[in-house]
């Protein structure tokens, strides 16, 4: 048997408006929200009784998705947030964009600082690292040329 595709990448966050509205103006757009609660979703998580909010969100090529997902029951029980880049089980999620310098200046507004700098790997992206809301790291890369 043969992997078929990624589905998507999961992200907890305690403000899901936020985290949507940030991932909007990243480029994302917002393919549904769902509220997911019973014993029976606590058995695919070995969570147990649970109630989740979730928002779904989509690249604009369709490929790739985004989940966020704000637990209610169960309480979140650890915090990575501000975990840095080299920390184990540590997740980052990298876009491409068309315009580096654009794209962060609209997610500064919306609360995004830049990690380290904005970086040209030879004359084939230019790169950087971002903490978006929560203390949420992003990765954007500019293809050059």
């Amino acid at each position: 048997m043969a992997l078929k595709r990624m589905d998507n990448i999961g992200i907890v966050v305690e403000d899901l408006d936020v985290a949507i509205d940030f991932f909007r103006e990243l480029g994302l757009d917002l393919e549904g929200r769902a509220t997911i609660e019973g014993e029976w979703a606590g058995r695919v998580t070995g969570l147990g009784d649970q109630h989740v909010e979730i928002a779904m969100m989509r690249t604009p090529d369709g490929h790739s998705r985004l989940e966020l997902s704000r637990f209610i029951r169960p309480a979140v029980i650890a915090d990575h947030r501000n975990a840095p880049v080299n920390a184990l089980g540590y997740l980052r999620a990298m876009f491409t964009v068309d315009d580096i310098d654009d794209t962060f200046t609209r997610l500064r507004r919306c609360g995004a600082e830049l990690v380290g700098e904005v970086v040209r790997y030879q004359d084939v992206y230019k790169l950087c690292y971002i903490r978006g809301p929560e203390g949420l790291l992003i990765g954007l890369a500019e293809e050059l040329g």
